[in-house]
């Protein structure tokens, strides 16, 4: 499968793997790095520099914001797969709410790739063609280094966006009642050191509906990761199994009681960290979920279809 893989040049997370995972998936993969300019004229780029004749698949993985302004233009676009991580948003209250399934209404025969069990169900019920596969971790960066863990309680990352607004008041109302340590820190070598510094690592994706990256990354670095529970689709979907490979809540108070018995018993603590490690090490590694990206985009596609529907010629 000859495949076109268009990707953000200016990505904040480091996903080099994933695309390495991909591309060593395919017999060709083309990968292209667009800049912010070339993604907000998708026309001129493909005119000047795309032959799709040449692709068996074209996968986007580029800004939804850029994406939903050219939608005239991408439906136009043949064998095309839409990978997103951010189709949760689609389910939350934030601007993106409902937008993702509109955009994906106005080419309902392009394959959406998902990573959210729940997410994808859902849109496949609305009817599109939508399949999961999960986030994962850079195997590479992020690993378990056996070093001492000085921190007992700690969150790594992002509060400002309003995404992450239930995340920020969970953190919040645990920081009120606990000693959490919550910072920030570069990509790489620092947020692996970081990470390896964490006994138990708090994952506050309150009302996502699906697990971010930085569950994986804890659980790879051999944290005991305490996460707020997405319910039995997304848990079964990745083997996420509670009290055993990781520790999930819904309250404050739940997480309390939980860390409470494990504070007590720290053998049984450090069984689930090596639980969580193992899981993410023998599936969630970036090379690992690159092949499944691809196995979801070989099945055939839909045929597109002539928009006959006046509300579709509106864009509505």
């Amino acid at each position: 499968m000859n495949v076109l893989f268009l990707v953000q040049a200016e990505q904040r997370a480091i996903l080099d793997r994933l695309y390495e995972g991909i591309a060593e998936a395919c017999d060709n993969c083309d990968t292209r790095w667009l800049t912010s300019d070339e993604q907000a004229n998708l026309k001129r780029y493909f005119r000047e520099q795309v032959d799709v004749s040449r692709y068996d698949r074209i996968l986007f993985f580029l800004r939804f914001k850029k994406e939903i302004k050219q939608w005239r233009f991408i439906r136009t676009i043949p064998n095309l797969v839409i990978l997103e991580h951010d189709a949760y948003q689609n389910y939350i209250p934030c601007k993106y709410t409902g937008k993702f399934s509109a955009h994906y209404r106005r080419m309902p025969w392009a394959r959406v790739i998902s990573s959210g069990a729940q997410v994808a169900k859902r849109l496949a019920e609305e009817g599109f063609d939508a399949c999961f596969v999960p986030k994962g971790y850079d195997q590479a960066l992020l690993g378990f280094q056996g070093r001492e863990r000085d921190i007992e309680l700690g969150f790594v990352g992002s509060t400002k966006s309003v995404a992450y607004s239930g995340r920020k008041a969970l953190l919040d109302e645990l920081g009120q009642v606990e000693n959490l340590f919550v910072t920030k820190t570069k990509s790489g070598d620092e947020y692996c050191e970081m990470l390896n510094r964490i006994r138990f690592f708090v994952s506050a994706d309150v009302g996502m509906g699906e697990y971010m990256i930085k569950n994986f990354e804890a659980m790879a670095c051999g944290c005991v990761l305490l996460a707020y529970d997405q319910g039995e689709i997304e848990n079964s979907a990745l083997g996420f199994v509670d009290m055993h490979n990781l520790v999930l809540y819904r309250t404050v108070a739940e997480l309390r009681k939980k860390l409470s018995l494990l504070r007590a018993e720290p053998e049984r603590a450090q069984r689930i960290a090596q639980a969580g490690r193992l899981l993410v090490e023998e599936k969630y590694g970036f090379n690992r979920i690159g092949q499944q990206i691809v196995d979801a985009m070989r099945p055939a596609l839909r045929a597109p279809q002539r928009r006959a529907n006046w509300l579709m010629r509106l864009g509505i």
